[in-house]
Formats: C-alpha cells, sequence, structure tokens
C-alpha cells in the first residue's frame, strides 16, 4: 500500500497511476477512469456511501477526493445520482483498494467506466488513511494526479505542475459551478419505481390542518396564509448541488 508521506518513491512494476504532491511527495498506484493528469487540492470524504454524488458535487470543484472508506464502487453509477450537471466537480479521486465491481439493481455502469465518460481520474492503492492524517496535520495539499495505462510518467514535470498552480484559496470557483441559465426545479426526492419525478405543487387537501397519510406529502407553512399550495421559494445557485433543491420541494 503506497505512503504518500514518501518522498521520490521508486515507480513499482505495474504501477498505473500516480500521486504527486507540491512538496515532491511520490505515491504510485494503479490508475483508473480517464488516462491523463489532473492538477488539484487533495481532500478527503470520510463517507461509506454516495460516491458518485461527491465527485459530482460543485462544492468539490477543483479538488481530488480521497475516501477513506476501503471499498467503493459497490453501487456502481447511474444516470440519476448526480448532484449536479455540466459543471465541474472532483477532477479525481483516491481510494485503498481496487474498485469492486456493482451489485446493485440501479447500477447503469462500473465507478471506472463511469469516471473514464467524465473524464474524471482515478488512483487505486493508497494509503488513504495515512494521506488523510496528513491532510489533518499539514493542510490539505496541492497536488497532480495521473493515468497511464502504459506507467509513462514525467516525475519533474508533474512536481513542476503542482508548485506551480496557485490553488483554490482565492480563486473565484463560483462562476464556473453556478448553472447557465434560470429554470424551473421539477424534482423531488427519489422514490423506488419513479426516480426524482415531480411533485405536485398544490398542497393535498388532507394535509392542510392534520396529519398526512403519506409523509411525503408537503406540510402546510406554519402561517396558515397559501393555504393549499406550497410556498414559492428561489434559490440563487453559486455551486448547489441538486439534494438541496430536492429537499427543498420535500419540504
Amino acid at each position: 500500500m503506497a505512503d504518500p508521506a514518501t518522498t521520490h518513491a521508486p515507480q513499482p512494476k505495474g504501477a498505473t497511476g500516480v500521486l504527486v504532491l507540491a512538496d515532491g511527495s511520490v505515491a504510485w498506484g494503479k490508475g483508473f477512469g480517464a488516462v491523463g493528469s489532473a492538477v488539484g487540492e487533495v481532500c478527503f470524504n470520510t463517507a461509506m456511501t454516495g460516491y458518485q454524488e461527491v465527485m459530482t458535487d460543485p462544492s468539490y470543484a477543483g479538488q481530488i477526493v480521497t475516501f477513506t472508506f476501503p471499498h467503493v464502487g459497490n453501487v456502481g453509477t447511474n444516470a440519476e445520482d448526480m448532484e449536479s450537471h455540466d459543471v465541474p466537480g472532483a477532477v479525481g479521486c483516491i481510494v485503498r483498494e481496487d474498485v469492486t465491481a456493482p451489485s446493485s439493481f440501479r447500477s447503469e455502469a462500473t465507478f471506472g467506466a463511469w469516471l473514464e465518460k467524465l473524464g474524471k481520474i482515478g488512483l487505486a492503492g493508497l494509503d488513504t488513511r495515512a494521506l488523510t492524517r496528513r491532510i489533518r496535520t499539514t493542510g490539505a495539499p496541492n497536488a497532480v494526479i495521473a493515468h497511464d495505462p502504459a506507467g509513462q510518467f514525467d516525475i519533474p514535470a508533474l512536481i513542476a505542475r503542482a508548485q506551480g498552480w496557485p490553488g483554490l484559496e482565492g480563486m473565484d470557483l463560483a462562476k464556473l459551478v453556478t448553472r447557465a441559465a434560470n429554470h424551473d426545479w421539477q424534482g423531488s426526492i427519489w422514490h423506488l419505481g419513479q426516480g426524482y419525478a415531480s411533485s405536485p405543487r398544490p398542497l393535498a387537501e388532507e394535509a392542510v390542518g392534520g396529519p398526512a397519510e403519506d409523509q411525503e406529502v408537503p406540510t402546510p407553512n406554519p402561517s396558515g396564509k397559501r393555504a393549499g399550495d406550497r410556498p414559492h421559494v428561489v434559490a440563487i445557485d453559486y455551486g448547489a448541488k441538486d439534494n438541496i433543491f430536492r429537499n427543498l420541494v420535500k419540504a
């Protein structure tokens, strides 16, 4: 298991991916997803599920996400579980073990194939908890993540790229992750067989002034005004993930 604290570690046989930090530290692993390289800030995420949502969350724009949970990929990916569309999310990810095969009826593609389609790079085989401890101790470093099936890497050039990247501090990310145009939000929370179907705008008659049988029926507003209608909510998007809007509809 590659330790990211090792500086100028020799390339092991079969390594097809590498993480190069701006301080010159090099950690080798197995690349997956898109081929190429990307520069970003290395961060970590401790969630046990939701890797697809994390990778498309606009708040991770310009970052390389280290997943501390060792087994990633078991639910595959699908077109529904996206937190954004046509805006940048994370540029890459780091996982401890090889990505597992999906075992979910909702899966449409493996995690690796999905990353490749989106142009995002994955790196497996690193000691993600050691990397996380380093981030917590010294801060989130700038780095380059790279994947080449042939294992050909210009390490000095990758170090120079990581060192030359200005970092996220002071970067105007809002203009990159903001939606391109105004639109009405239609999706609600996920339901089996329906996906993120639209929620009816009027309140159910039985929900006004009493408990609703369906817990997903929106509750009336406390003021009692606009009875029979749901509040009109306007959101200004500076990089909000879709689940925020889904839960506004649910509320």
